[in-house]
């Protein structure tokens, strides 16, 4: 009811019981109930008081004359902003719009439901508070300058939708000038997820990552961090495609971000297309949305793994993926094993956030993995090598490694 008084209906006239948008036209029958639009009626979130303010002892002391002694107690001695504000415990969801979900750039309004999304599942399963700005900017710098301003008033950033290869620019010039964690989960938490179920099942088939090759389909922002990051692990090889085909050193048609990664990859030094670089291969990781022959999926070394992660259609189908993959993953949530970045970011910004951490590292991002993997213990199997989202020792566990690793690396502050 605050809802609709606050912010009244403009998706359909007087008098309509729809819980869906209104059309043009002049139809004679209501919309049927969608309970999609019922769920996102006046929103997902709201920001609610953690102190009373109930009576004029109470207004003193949340407001003015009280807020003035702790405001000038911050400007004598900054760092108290982290223990008499929010600043601590919430993070800034930023997006230009130009990378949504499988929807594409389709502006920052749009935005704005996967950005109260996400800002929930901070809350839901990390602890952590969360504001959705969706920028009405797309312009490199623009943005850059945008969340530097911003920026007091967080305790970390989290980078999401924002397309490549602007998204490595983005991220790396804002670390460079911010000392607090800016973390780009398209990239990162899709590589923590992926490295934590590939090093389970790597350890289930006997094996080390250092004997795995793998073959990404996707040179996007996903793509791009996870062969970096599965190769900071220890992955024996990794070869990325894009549309063109496999990433390599002989390409004059790369960009820059692709040419350092032709540089970082393809040990075999592989040419062609992405079926060519699958025969014989160990792994699959599908973070492309494109289709994989099954011929090709054959041709893959016995007791492979594939990860076909797109959504809602994985590159290949789960039905064929059994028939040759010893382990199979998706990013569903109606197969098993999936990988779902729900399972890292919000326990890597608990983690970051509990010490104060200046950015989130390498190790930080290992040890978040670890933690993940771990979670699985005994209970390991081709069905579960990457636990559930509403497993309740995700959060915990990953928020103590991210903490214990921040320590360790030097970047927390208490």
């Amino acid at each position: 009811m605050a809802a609709e008084i606050v912010n009244p209906r403009s998706d359909v006239g007087s008098g309509q019981a729809s819980a869906g948008p209104a059309h043009t036209g002049n139809e004679s029958t209501e919309e049927p109930f969608d309970p999609a639009f019922a769920l996102h009626r006046g929103g997902k979130m709201a920001v609610q008081a953690t102190v009373p303010v109930l009576n004029k002892d109470d207004l003193s002391l949340a407001y003015t004359p009280g807020v003035a002694k702790v405001c000038s107690a911050i400007a004598e001695n900054p760092e108290l902003v982290h223990d008499y504000t929010w600043k601590s415990s919430v993070v800034a969801v930023v997006t230009d719009g130009t990378a949504v979900l499988g929807l594409g750039d389709i502006g920052p309004e749009a935005s704005l439901p996967v950005m109260e999304g996400k800002a929930i599942l901070f809350k839901q399963f990390g602890g952590v508070d969360a504001v959705p700005l969706a920028l009405g900017t797309t312009d490199t710098d623009e943005i850059i300058e945008t969340v530097v301003r911003l920026a007091p008033s967080f305790g970390g950033v989290n980078l999401e939708d924002i397309s490549a290869p602007r998204c490595f620019e983005i991220e790396r010039r804002l670390q460079e000038r911010l000392d607090i964690p800016v973390f780009h989960d398209d990239q990162h938490g899709t590589a923590v997820v992926t490295l934590a179920a590939l090093k389970n099942a790597a350890k289930l088939s006997g094996r080390t990552l250092g004997q795995l090759r793998a073959v990404i389909s996707g040179a996007g922002a996903a793509g791009v961090a996870i062969a970096k990051f599965l190769l900071e692990a220890g992955l024996g090889d990794v070869a990325v495609a894009d549309r063109k085909g496999i990433v390599s050193r002989d390409r004059e048609d790369l960009t820059d971000v692709k040419r350092e990664l032709a540089e970082l990859t393809n040990k075999a030094n592989i040419t062609g297309s992405l079926e060519t670089a699958l025969a014989g291969a160990d792994v699959f990781i599908g973070v492309s949305g494109g289709t994989v022959p099954e011929p090709a999926v054959a041709s893959m070394a016995p007791g492979a793994f594939v990860f076909a992660m797109a959504n809602p259609n994985p590159e290949v189908h789960p039905d064929v993926a059994h028939k040759y993959a010893a382990v199979v993953a998706t990013g569903r949530s109606d197969y098993p094993n999936q990988i779902n970045n729900v399972l890292a970011f919000p326990g890597i910004f608990a983690g970051a956030l509990q010490v104060r951490a200046s950015r989130i590292t390498e190790g930080m991002k290992i040890a978040a993995a670890d933690a993940l993997a771990d979670v699985v213990g005994d209970d390991l199997a081709a069905g579960y090598v990457i636990p559930s989202p509403f497993d309740e020792r995700v959060a915990p566990a990953v928020t103590a490694a991210v903490a214990a690793a921040a320590r360790a690396e030097g970047v927390a502050r208490r």
